[in-house]
């Protein structure tokens, strides 16, 4: 929680951002270091803290806590054409997973969430394991395929 002026505040947000198409194209964990190196240095423009940032093949959840005054589709839309632009220039093989050299699609989720329970809603704790945990279970199954 942040304590501005006369107000305290503690806004979270979970985003969730496709691969056009549900293309694989973030498969290569080069790939998936660089996407997140870059949202983490877009987030410190826009004074954005990021919790927590996770990848499967086809989409990205990121968890970040903002102050109010965020201009919240400015901030996605930079991540996405940033993000974009660099892992298409920095990895040409992504290029050949992708329809019409468009790596994000035009739609994504967003919802807030704080840190107080309240009964039918979903915690930012919840939301942390459920980040952290994305991508481990399609490996642990390709693991268990592997060895059968």
């Amino acid at each position: 929680m942040d304590l501005k002026g006369h107000f305290l505040y503690s806004p979270h947000y979970h985003l969730i951002q496709y691969v056009k198409y549900r293309r694989k194209a973030l498969t290569n964990p080069l790939v998936v270091d660089f996407l997140k190196t870059k949202i983490y240095n877009i987030s410190e423009t826009f004074d954005v803290e990021v919790l927590n940032i996770e990848c499967d093949e086809d989409y990205f959840h990121l968890l970040f806590s903002a102050k109010p005054s965020l201009d919240i589709p400015k901030y996605i839309n930079t991540i996405k054409t940033i993000t974009s632009r660099e892992i298409r220039k920095n990895f040409p093989e992504v290029k050949t997973m992708l329809w019409k050299d468009t790596v994000w699609s035009r739609s994504y989720f967003i919802a807030s969430t704080g840190q107080v329970i309240f009964e039918g809603q979903v915690t930012l704790d919840i939301l942390k394991q459920y980040v952290e945990n994305q991508g481990k279970y399609a490996s642990d199954e390709e693991d268990k395929d592997q060895s059968n």
